[in-house]
Order: C-alpha cells, then sequence, then structure tokens
C-alpha cells in the first residue's frame, strides 16, 4: 500500500514501542481518511483513579498520546469515575475493592494536574465516563449486559484462571469490561490505547462500538514499563518507581540507578528523541562511549520534562557531589536540644534513622559521617555546635545541637 509522507510518518509514530496495532489496516485507512478530509480521530485513553499519584510507566501511554496529539488528533484522557466505583479485575486473581466516591474525587484532581506534565490539557477533550454511565440506569446496564456473552467474557484470561482455580469471580467484576467498552460507543473513540493487560477490555469496545452501529475502534496496547529492578513491571506496592512528582534530584538519581540495557527500553518507550537519534547513541556506546553518558542524558531529559532544565542540571551537580562525597548545597536544617546528645538519637531526631537501633546498625556497617568523617563509635556523644551529618550516600541533614 502507498501511503503519503504524513500518514506513513502517523503510523511510524503510531507503532514506535508499541506491543500491537490492531487492526493495523484499519488504523491506516482511517488515517488516510483523516488527511483528507481535515478531520482529527478520536484517541481515547481510560484512567482509573485508584490512586493519587502517576509514576513513569503510567506516562508510557501517555507519552503515546501526546504524540498523537502533536499530529493534530483529538485525544481524550478519559477518568473513569464511574468504572473505579465498580473495580478493574485485570489480572487480578481476587476480587478488587472498590474506592469511595471521596477518594476517587480526590485521586482524580490530582491525576488532571499531573497529566498537564505529559499532555497539552488545555486542547485535549478531558472527560468523566460518570457523564454517560450515571444516566444509563438499571434498563439500560440490562440491555447493555445483554450485547455479550459469559462465554466471551469467560475468555479473559484472569476470569478463566480464577473460574478454574475455584476462586470466587463477582458478577459486578463482568461489568467492568462492559463499561469500558461503552465509553467507547459514548466517545465514538477511532482508537483507544491501553497497557497488554487492557487487550480484552479495549476489543470489548470494539465489539459494543459493532453492536451500536459505529465504526469499531482500533487498539494500540503499550508495553508495562520494567520498574527500577529491571523485573518487576513498574509500581508503588513493588517499590521500584518513579513518580512524576517527586523532587528533581531523587528523579535524575533513580534514572541513573538502571542498568545500562534497561536504559535503552526506557529510551524507547519514555524519550521524545527520534528513534534514529536512539540508534546513533546506542551505536556510539556500543563503539566505546560510555554508557554513563546516555543515561546520564535520559535521566536529564526526564527531569527536564517534570521539572525545567535548570532543575535537571543542578540535579546533576547533586549527584556528582553525593558521588564524591560532597555534600548537596540544599539539605534539611534540623535543630535538637539536649547536648551532649547520642549519635543514634541524633539519627533518629533528624529523621535520619528510623529508631535509634537502625541508627546503631547504620554506624556498624560503616554507613555514617559527621563532617565527612566516618564514625565507628556508636557511644560517641555530639556536644553543642553544628554538624553535617550523613548517612549512606543520598540522606543529609544539617544539625544544630543546643
Amino acid at each position: 500500500m502507498s501511503l503519503s509522507n504524513s500518514v506513513g510518518r502517523a503510523l511510524e509514530i503510531s507503532l514506535r514501542g508499541a506491543d500491537e496495532l490492531l487492526p493495523q489496516d484499519e488504523w491506516v485507512r482511517k488515517l488516510q481518511r483523516s488527511e483528507a478530509t481535515g478531520t482529527p480521530l478520536r484517541i481515547k485513553f481510560g484512567l482509573d483513579p485508584t490512586a493519587p499519584d502517576i509514576h513513569l510507566g503510567h506516562t508510557v501511554v501517555f507519552n503515546k498520546m501526546r504524540q498523537l496529539q502533536d499530529l493534530g488528533h483529538t485525544v481524550i484522557p478519559l477518568i473513569g469515575d464511574f468504572t473505579t466505583t465498580i473495580g478493574d479485575p485485570s489480572g487480578r486473581n481476587s476480587t478488587r475493592p472498590p474506592l469511595t466516591r471521596e477518594q476517587i474525587e480526590d485521586n482524580a484532581k490530582t491525576y488532571f494536574d499531573q497529566l498537564r506534565l505529559v499532555l497539552n490539557v488545555d486542547i485535549a477533550e478531558v472527560r468523566y465516563n460518570s457523564e454517560w454511565s450515571d444516566p444509563l440506569g438499571a434498563r439500560g446496564m440490562i440491555q447493555l449486559a445483554a450485547k455479550y456473552t459469559v462465554a466471551r467474557m469467560m475468555e479473559r484470561d484472569d476470569f478463566n484462571k480464577r473460574f478454574k482455580a475455584g476462586q470466587s469471580i463477582s458478577v459486578h467484576e463482568f461489568l467492568y469490561p462492559l463499561m469500558q467498552g461503552y465509553d467507547s460507543v459514548a466517545l465514538k473513540s477511532d482508537l483507544e490505547l491501553g497497557g497488554t493487560d487492557q487487550k480484552f477490555n479495549l476489543l470489548v469496545g470494539r465489539h459494543l462500538q459493532q453492536e451500536y452501529g459505529q465504526e469499531p475502534q482500533c487498539i494500540l496496547t503499550m508495553p508495562l514499563l520494567e520498574g527500577l529492578d529491571g523485573v518487576e513491571k513498574m509500581s508503588k506496592s513493588k517499590n521500584n518507581y518513579i513518580g512524576i512528582s517527586e523532587d528533581a534530584n531523587t528523579m535524575f538519581a533513580k534514572v541513573l540507578s538502571i542498568s545500562d540495557d534497561l536504559m535503552w527500553r526506557w529510551y524507547t518507550l519514555l524519550s521524545f528523541q527520534s528513534l534514529e537519534q536512539i540508534a546513533a547513541l546506542k551505536a556510539e556506546v556500543e563503539g566505546g562511549r560510555n554508557p554513563k553518558d546516555a543515561k546520564v542524558a535520559l535521566a536529564k531529559e526526564i527531569t527536564t520534562r517534570f521539572h525545567s532544565a535548570a532543575a535537571a542540571d543542578a540535579a546533576e551537580q547533586d549527584f556528582i557531589n553525593r558521588s564524591k562525597g560532597g555534600v548537596p548545597d540544599e539539605i534539611p536544617e534540623v535543630s535538637l536540644s539536649g547536648a551532649p546528645l547520642g549519635i543514634a538519637q541524633v539519627l533518629k531526631q533528624a529523621n535520619l534513622a528510623a529508631s535509634a537501633g537502625e541508627g546503631n546498625r547504620l554506624i556498624d556497617g560503616g554507613g555514617v559521617r559527621i563532617d565527612s568523617a566516618v564514625v565507628s563509635d556508636k557511644a560517641l556523644k555530639l556536644p553543642a555546635g553544628s554538624y553535617v551529618v550523613q548517612v549512606g550516600k543520598r540522606k543529609f541533614a544539617r544539625v544544630t545541637l543546643s
């Protein structure tokens, strides 16, 4: 198939880092129609505000939306304030507890503020699915449920596994993919984005659009980003995440902590550099350039995106200072009374250790410094004065004792 330059470019951008684009030929036809008519395509991504913070793993899909938004299409960040009350069973081996309306509203406000760091929200079509889901009512819900079979629902992997294992599946969980699919009907979406764990739900949207006489949406699934450990998907519960609202120094240092192999995957899924630029950088590293140079560049790009170029530069310098054993420019100021005070108590009261016992363990491990000197004596008592206290490579406090 011969494609115009703009359609070919749009297809290339769509496929970058994607797991699947289904059906690709239908997406090409939609792009061609959009080019011919000047009508933007409608691109949907549902976001259930189940937690108040967004991490880099979430932004894999947001980045794709931003790339398609920059092509002139209409992106629709859909806040699932209704579907969150059901609870998404995707990838679960047990029923997911729904959130209260108050929790959902608080999380949704935070999500919206954080979305601004990735998308141009001012020209996006931000919607809430309670707009059409609440008015649906019992009669409408029954009519919707009649458009999908239990047999098809049980083809879903997590439902199938739970059924075979004798684990409970609540009837309301069947409603989640139906309601997510109905969102596509209400929005008349041309393309729905989601993680690979959402494929079943996205296909339900295609089916329901056909049932309601609409042209079915295409679906584009993005891989689940591995976290800092390079093994498990990024998750707050696994503590292998980088929150997009974390401070610049922490964000920069965390990116630098990933492995060299994981760095290239993060480049593909998180960087806004072209694939050609990334390939050229990778070739330089394979030719002998220090891979840390590439990792620093990625850390600065990500930190700049969520903070600023100046903050990224400062974070780089802070990391250099820490690596050399230097003291960062800005560290917490702590005033303590009761001098002379035992070093373990100093660590506890300055929030550098959770307890005096932990403080002693840190001293035993050689991880505590005062004014750059390693502390080896757990019985040490600090007299009145001012000290720079350091735990490990990254925890500092300027402690004033009186």
